[in-house]
């Protein structure tokens, strides 16, 4: 594609390819094949020099900068000739090595070609600063063309997905993977906006507005469900100040003929911990800082709260504020979305309150009464404050947590609680309260994007947390790092599928290696009958389980026995952890403290009963469905079979199973998102 092709992307060109004339000029470069070499460095990783003599498994190379160095044979890669370099599609190289892909990459970063690809992904690095190349003008560059016939560019896979959707009559799948703080959400978001503006040119007239649906394109719709998903999924995380703590799989529907038709969104496990619980350099939902920057004084009267994060201990151990983020104008952007999406003003304030709500919770203070085990509220303010904003009375509510009623046998009887019980009580409900109001908004969002048109096909944008290796890891983490290592398998074994059919096409006769086994051992290890899961779920049937019995059962059944799972190495100032998995992407200690609970989820179901009779209609349909544990409580149909309770683990392990079922269902297109310095510094790659 020489320069006047490339004249179709307007002034983004320079950002997508070089000029032609730098092109040749970078080819002519001297150079011979023979004595071109990286060599292993210990600070740099890897440099660029000149062979001077390899014998006896040694060889000596002359760097560039100068100094010469002796290092193993195995130390030295051959160099590309200068006609790959800044190559687009890094499985073109002659030599596909190591420091050949960290150069490529590094050099195409540098010039700000954020977008390569490596045979069929296509590998995007962080620029940490907005580039001209997402506008109309590109959209429209990119429309047609087949991958090879322009500059690698997220418009391009979204298009090849598209003409494959068209042609083969097939749903497609974008996966978009990376570690936390990547870009995976961006990238999503420029992915939808591709299909939205291309399925929109596809000869659509202007829809006719629909009395009680929102108004405007199904692309404002689609995106203007993200300020409000993000402000109540995405927080501050250590290494992402915009991080998604949920997955979502959004799918776009297009009629016949490839229009848009309409859109969904299914999301996965929201880390509600999170509500309760920060580390100290990170901060929790955005939401709770929007409405506490005092912007619409009239939320912090009805609300009953004040402009300064602090008086809400639960909100406020890690950071308060986020230094790329402008909590004022992240606040109208929410605002706005929940009118374009057709919430109504009764909604609307019925969202706000019960936030408002959760805020208080971490407020409530109970003491013990003297000489019993027996919690009393310690001042009832705040409890008062809670009670009017969730449309509850005051005395009922501390009645129903320092005194709950459960069954014993066939009669009610009323059950003390200690300070301790009475507090994790109160921090259980607030994050049920928050997590079902989420799960309400998308499906509220999924009503309002759903036109009724006929739907053929679907092509899913899959944005999942990336795997991520913290200080202390819980449950949290190794659902998230389970998924990561399933979609690894769903990927690998898709590329050697694809690649011994090239290979039977081109008739090399190549004994088949499945590299989704080498992940296949720990996949197991965590689904499998007696695996992880498992184990944990067995554990939530017997009350005298522990933590400490779980740990026990865990290290029975596979310690020794399974190379996956090991014991942590104990180091100084490390968290304390329990087992050790060796996942695809590192090996990860795991703490075990308060699985049971966690993954139980009890709530005290005297406040749940309380709920449901709120004068606030949304909290009362929140909680219509929920069954309580005497059996029956929920209108629809009691509880699961035998009266046994779905655990957090298995509906995780149904959602994926359904997700992944999905995806092999569709054909895959998979961008991969990297970071390239820790210090969020745009155009600097650390090796």
């Amino acid at each position: 594609m020489g320069d006047g092709e490339m004249e179709c992307f307007g002034p983004a060109a320079i950002y997508l390819r070089k000029p032609e004339k730098e092109r040749i000029e970078a080819q002519n470069t001297p150079f011979d094949a023979k004595t071109a070499y990286f060599v292993t460095d210990a600070d740099e990783m890897y440099l660029k020099g000149t062979l001077v003599s390899r014998e006896g498994g040694k060889a000596t190379v002359k760097t560039h900068s100068g100094k010469t160095v002796t290092v193993k044979e195995d130390d030295i890669h051959p160099m590309n000739p200068p006609k790959f370099d800044k190559i687009e599609d890094m499985a073109m190289m002659t030599h596909l090595n190591e420091p050949a892909v960290l150069y490529n990459l590094k050099e195409r970063y540098a010039a700000w070609m954020i977008y390569t690809y490596s045979g069929l992904f296509c590998v995007t690095v962080n620029p940490y600063k907005w580039l001209p190349v997402y506008d109309a003008v590109v959209v429209a560059g990119y429309r047609g063309k087949k991958r090879i016939e322009a500059p690698p560019h997220i418009f391009s896979i979204s298009d090849n997905a598209y003409q494959f959707m068209l042609t083969d009559r097939e749903n497609q799948s974008v996966l978009i993977t990376g570690e936390s703080g990547a870009g995976k959400t961006v990238n999503t978001k420029r992915v939808i906006q591709y299909f939205a503006t291309v399925g929109a040119m596809s000869g659509s007239k202007k829809a006719e507005p629909v009395a009680g649906k929102m108004q405007g394109s199904l692309e404002d719709q689609i995106i203007a469900a993200n300020p409000l998903l993000e402000a109540y999924g995405n927080a501050k995380t250590v290494r992402n100040d915009n991080s998604s703590r949920f997955g979502k799989f959004i799918r776009i529907h297009f009629g016949t003929t490839g229009k848009l038709a309409s859109a969904d969104i299914e999301t996965y496990l929201l880390e509600k911990s999170r509500v309760t619980f920060q580390l100290s350099a990170e901060r929790s939902y955005h939401i709770f800082y929007q409405l506490m920057t005092g912007h619409k004084p009239e939320l912090l009267e009805a609300l009953l709260i004040t402009t300064n994060p602090y008086d809400y201990p639960m909100i406020s151990q890690g950071e308060i504020t986020v230094k790329s983020i402008n909590d004022v104008e992240e606040f109208i952007a929410t605002d706005t979305a929940i009118d374009i999406l057709g919430f109504s003003a009764d909604e609307k304030i019925s969202i706000y309150k019960l936030t408002g709500a959760v805020m208080h919770h971490g407020n409530m203070k109970f003491k013990q009464k003297q000489r019993e085990e027996q919690a009393e509220p310690d001042g009832t303010e705040v409890a008062d404050k809670i009670a009017y904003l969730m449309g509850l009375n005051s005395a009922d509510m501390l009645k129903a947590l320092c005194y709950p009623r459960v069954k014993v046998g066939n009669e009610m009887v009323t059950k003390g609680q200690t300070v301790p019980q009475v507090n994790n009580a109160v921090s259980a409900l607030c994050k049920s309260v928050y997590e079902k109001m989420f799960l309400w908004m998308v499906v509220r969002i999924n009503e309002m994007l759903d036109t009724k048109q006929p739907r053929q096909f679907f092509i899913g944008v899959l944005d999942i947390a990336g795997f991520e290796i913290f200080d202390f890891n819980s449950l949290e983490q190794l659902c998230i790092n389970f998924t990561n290592e399933k979609l690894q398998q769903f990927f690998n074994h898709h590329m050697f599928v694809l690649e011994q059919e090239e290979y039977k096409k081109e008739g090399i006769e190549w004994e088949f290696i499945d590299f989704g086994m080498d992940l296949a051992a720990c996949i197991e290890l965590i689904e499998k009958p007696m695996g992880i899961f498992s184990i944990l779920e067995e554990e939530c049937m017997f009350p005298k389980a522990t933590d400490t019995s779980f740990k026990n059962k865990l290290h029975d059944q596979h310690l020794g026995k399974c190379a996956a799972f090991q014991k942590p190495k104990p180091a100084k100032g490390k968290a304390e952890a329990h087992f050790s998995l060796v996942h695809y992407a590192g090996t990860v200690d795991y703490n075990i403290v308060g699985w049971l609970d966690k993954n139980k989820d009890p709530l005290n179901d005297s406040v749940v009963q309380l709920y449901q009779k709120s004068s606030l209609k949304v909290l009362a349909f929140l909680y219509a469905a929920h069954a309580s544990a005497e059996g029956g409580g929920g209108k629809k149909g009691g509880k699961k079979k035998g009266g046994s309770f779905q655990t957090v683990s298995a509906l995780f392990r149904e959602n994926l199973g359904k997700l992944m079922t999905n995806l092999r269902s569709t054909h895959p297109h998979f961008v991969r998102c990297l970071i390239p310095n820790e210090s969020k510094t745009p155009g600097k790659l650390d090796r």
